[in-house]
């Protein structure tokens, strides 16, 4: 009863992901056996595609200073509230505090009058 249990899909989906993508490129090339004769004319190979590299972004001493203030801005609001919900917390306690002690002295005197 307390033992965990894993779920079972009931119905699997079917769809199976290789992990690793095979890698065999000797089957791309093109072969001309019999067919070169016949069709008189040179192939040429695909062009190597090369990655487009975008440059690296680069930040001016105004840019800097934007990203630094807007950091530090981000900082002092969530800390302005997060101290503020802690102080909501601990202001909602000292209230409860109050009310248990005031309910305690009212029952408290109200056991003494009989």
């Amino acid at each position: 009863m307390f033992q965990p249990r894993i779920p079972v899909n009931p119905l699997p989906t079917g769809i199976v992901a290789p992990l690793v993508q095979p890698t065999v490129t000797a089957d791309i090339a093109p072969r001309h056996g019999t067919d070169a004769a016949l069709c008189n004319h040179h192939h040429a190979p695909a062009p190597a595609s090369v990655p487009a590299q975008s440059p690296a972004p680069r930040l001016t001493s105004a840019g800097l200073a934007v990203v630094v203030a807007g950091g530090a801005g981000a900082v002092l609001v969530v800390g302005t509230v997060l101290v503020s919900m802690l102080l909501a917390v601990a202001v909602s306690a000292a209230s409860v505090a109050v009310c248990a002690v005031v309910l305690r002295s009212l029952l408290n005197g109200q056991r003494r009058q009989r």
